[in-house]
C-alpha cells in the first residue's frame, strides 16, 4: 500500500487536476494517522476523567471501586501513548504508594505525597477505609489527567510509534506482568490485555504504512497469541515462556517492520534499535547509559587498555591495591567478605553496573568514572589523588603510547577512569544459563528453576524491585531512574532486632525521608557474591530468601515508618524458595 502511495501520488494528482474528477467527499477525504491516533487517545484519556469522576460522585466503596476500576481500564488503554509522549506524568500517575523524594542536590530537596492509580488501589483496601483521602487523590489525579487532556499535540513519526510499541511490548513483559502497578488486585493479566488491546487498535491506525499486509497480519496475529496466553490467573501464569513465545516475536516483528516502513531511527535509547530480545549482550545501548557515544572502532582496544589498568597495583599510593584486590572477576568481581577491612560495606559485584542509574549503595555518583573519584581518594583504598594517578601513568612508556593512540592525547585522570569505566561496562555477558534458555540457545533449564523464574516475576514480588532482565531497580523500558529501597535489614542476624546502623542514602543529602534506604543491586550472579545487603548480614540465598518471605525488617519486629518492601509475609514454602534460589541461580554468567 504505502509503494503504491509513494509511486503513483503525482500521477493520481494530476489526472485529477486534467479531467477535474477528484471532488473530495467527507468518506474520501485521508485523515493522517497521528490526527487518528490523537482523537483516540483524547477520548481515552476523557472517559477515564469520566469514570473518576462518577467515582468522586459515591458515597458506597463498592460503588467507589467500580468507578476506579473502569477509570483504571481506560487509563491501561491510554498506556502505550501516555508513557511515550508524557513519561513524567505517566509515572505519577502510576506510581507505588510510596513517599515521592527527589534530590537533586543539597538545596533541591522535593518531597511529595503520592498520587494516582496504584495509591487509589491501596487507599480502597486498606482498613479502616479513609474516604475523605481517597478522594482527595481521586481528585488530584483527575486533574492531573484534564491538564495532559488539554495539552496533548501528537507530534510522533513512523520511527517513534515502533518505540512506542517496543516500549510497550518491553514494559508488559518487565513489569506488567509482575503486579509492579497493581499491588492489592493483582490485575495484571487483566491489564496487560487491555494494553495489547491498545497496540491492536494503533497498529490499525497505521495500517496503510505496511508494503506487506502479510506482515500486518501476522503482527495483529502475535498480539491475539499474547492476549489468549494472557487469559491465566496471576499466581499460574507462565512468564518464562510468554517472554520466550510472545514478547520476543513481538520484537523480531518489530524488526521486519522497520524494513516494510523503510525507518530509518535517528539515534538510540536504551535499547538498541535492532534488538529482538530483553535477554541479550545487544539487548541495550550502552552509550545511552554512560552518556556519550563511544567510537566502535576503539572499543575493543579501550576494553584492553582498561583491563590492564584495573589491575594494576601500582595506582594505589603503597602498590598494594587494585581494583581486582576487591573485585575478583572468579567471585563475579566481589570479594566473598562480609564487608573489606576498614570498609564500611559489603564489595558488590561490577558485573552489569554499568546498566543502573547510581552508583555505590547510597548512590552517592552518578556514573563509573565519578565512582572511580571516590575509590582513588579513599584512605582505605588507593588513598591517593587524580594527580599522582595520572603521573604513575604517564610515566610507564606502553600506557602513554597506548592513550596516545586511543585517545589522541596525553594521559589526563579522565581518560584513566573512562578507560577502566569502559572496561567495566563490558562486563555485561548475557550469556548465562537462563539467558541461552529464554533465547531458545538451549534447552537445559530445569523445571524448578522455570518455576523460580515465574515465582520471582510473579508471586514472590520480587521482580517489582529487581526489575528483568538486569534484576537490578533501574526501571525499564526507559531505564532512566534506579531505585533505592529501605528494607530493614538487621545488624547482625535474623534473630536480630536492631535496623542496621548505616543510614545509607541519608548521608548523602541529610534527608530524613531516605534513612536506611540502599540501592537495589542486580542479583545476576548472585550465586557468587555471598555473602548479602550492604552490610553482609546474609551468609547465604536461604536466609536471604527467608528475610524477604517474612516480610524484611517489620516481619523481624522493626518498626520502620518508610519502609518500602510490604511488609506482609509472602507465603512461599520451602520448595518454592528453593525453585526461586535455582533460578537465581541459573543466572551465573558462563
Amino acid at each position: 500500500m504505502k509503494h503504491i502511495k509513494k509511486a503513483h501520488y503525482g500521477l493520481v494528482c494530476l489526472l485529477c487536476i486534467v479531467l477535474g474528477s477528484c471532488k473530495k467527499t467527507e468518506t474520501q477525504e485521508a485523515v493522517e494517522p497521528i490526527v487518528t491516533l490523537e482523537r483516540s487517545y483524547v477520548n481515552t484519556l476523557g472517559r477515564c476523567i469520566e469514570f473518576l469522576d462518577s467515582t468522586l460522585a459515591r458515597t458506597n466503596r463498592d460503588l467507589m471501586l467500580k468507578g476506579y476500576l473502569n477509570a483504571r481500564e481506560q487509563f491501561k488503554m491510554a498506556e502505550p501513548v501516555l508513557s511515550y509522549v508524557d513519561k513524567g506524568n505517566y509515572k505519577s500517575l502510576n506510581a507505588p504508594n510510596i513517599l515521592s523524594v527527589e534530590e537533586e542536590d543539597a538545596t533541591d530537596i522535593k518531597i511529595n505525597n503520592p498520587f494516582g492509580f496504584q495509591v487509589m488501589e491501596e487507599l480502597l483496601f486498606e482498613e479502616p477505609f479513609d474516604k475523605v483521602e481517597f478522594k482527595k487523590v481521586v481528585q488530584q489525579t483527575r486533574n492531573r489527567l484534564e491538564l495532559i487532556k488539554q495539552n496533548t499535540r501528537l507530534k510522533l513519526k513512523p520511527y517513534h510509534i515502533l518505540w512506542l510499541i517496543r516500549d510497550e511490548v518491553a514494559r508488559i513483559a518487565l513489569t506488567g506482568i509482575t503486579g509492579f502497578d497493581s499491588p492489592v488486585l493483582e490485575a495484571s493479566m487483566k491489564e496487560s490485555i487491555i494494553a495489547y488491546g491498545s497496540l491492536k487498535e494503533l497498529l490499525n491506525v497505521y495500517k496503510d504504512e505496511f508494503a506487506s499486509e502479510g506482515l500486518y497480519n501476522e503482527f495483529q496475529e502475535a498480539f491475539d497469541k499474547a492476549i489468549v496466553n494472557l487469559n491465566s490467573d496471576f499466581e499460574s501464569f507462565d512468564r518464562f515462556n510468554f517472554i520466550k513465545n510472545h514478547t520476543h516475536k513481538q520484537l523480531e516483528l518489530l524488526q521486519r517492520t522497520k524494513t516494510d516502513w523503510e525507518v530509518e531511527f535517528p539515534l538510540e535509547l536504551a535499547f538498541n534499535n535492532d534488538m529482538t530480545s530483553l535477554f541479550s549482550s545487544s539487548t541495550f545501548n550502552m552509550d545511552y547509559f554512560s552518556g556519550y557515544v563511544e567510537v566502535d572502532s576503539l572499543l575493543s582496544s579501550k576494553i584492553s587498555l582498561g583491563q590492564r589498568l584495573f589491575n594494576d597495583k601500582r595506582l594505589s599510593s603503597d602498590n598494594s591495591m587494585s581494583c581486582a584486590t576487591c573485585h575478583d572477576k572468579n567471585k563475579a568481581f566481589t570479594d566473598g567478605l562480609k564487608t573489606f577491612p576498614k570498609q564500611l560495606r559489603n564489595t558488590p559485584t561490577l558485573t552489569y553496573a554499568a546498566l543502573q542509574r547510581s552508583f555505590f549503595y547510597d548512590g552517592r555518583t552518578g556514573n563509573l568514572e565519578g565512582q572511580i573519584v571516590d575509590v582513588v581518594n579513599n584512605q582505605h583504598e588507593f588513598h591517593t589523588n587524580l594527580d599522582d594517578l595520572k603521573e604513575v601513568v604517564s610515566s610507564d612508556s606502553v600506557y602513554a603510547v597506548q592513550f596516545s593512540k586511543l585517545y589522541g592525547s596525553e594521559v589526563s585522570d579522565h581518560s584513566i577512569r573512562n578507560a577502566i569505566a569502559v572496561y567495566i561496562r563490558s562486563l555485561n555477558k548475557f550469556n548465562s544459563k537462563f539467558d541461552n534458555n529464554i533465547n531458545g540457545l538451549e534447552n537445559t533449564l530445569s523445571s524448578h528453576e522455570v518455576n523460580g523464574f515465574n515465582l520471582f516475576m510473579g508471586k514472590a514480588k520480587c521482580a517489582t524491585c529487581h526489575f528483568a532482565p538486569v534484576f537490578n531497580g533501574t526501571v525499564p523500558p526507559n531505564f532512566k531512574d534506579t531505585e533505592f529501597e529501605l528494607l530493614g535489614v538487621p545488624k547482625d542476624t535474623l534473630q536480630e532486632t536492631l535496623v542496621d546502623s548505616d543510614l545509607g542514602r541519608y548521608n548523602v543529602f541529610n534527608t530524613i525521608e531516605k534513612k536506611y534506604f540502599f540501592k537495589t543491586p542486580t542479583v545476576r550472579n548472585s550465586s557468587k557474591t555471598a555473602p548479602y545487603m550492604h552490610n553482609g548480614v546474609f551468609v547465604n540465598l536461604e536466609q536471604l530468601m527467608e528475610f524477604y518471605n517474612d516480610g524484611g525488617g517489620a516481619g523481624l519486629g522493626l518498626d520502620l515508618e518508610y519502609q518500602t518492601l510490604p511488609p506482609d509475609a509472602l507465603g512461599l514454602t520451602e520448595s518454592e524458595m528453593k525453585d526461586i534460589i535455582s533460578f537465581m541461580e541459573s543466572l551465573e554468567d558462563s
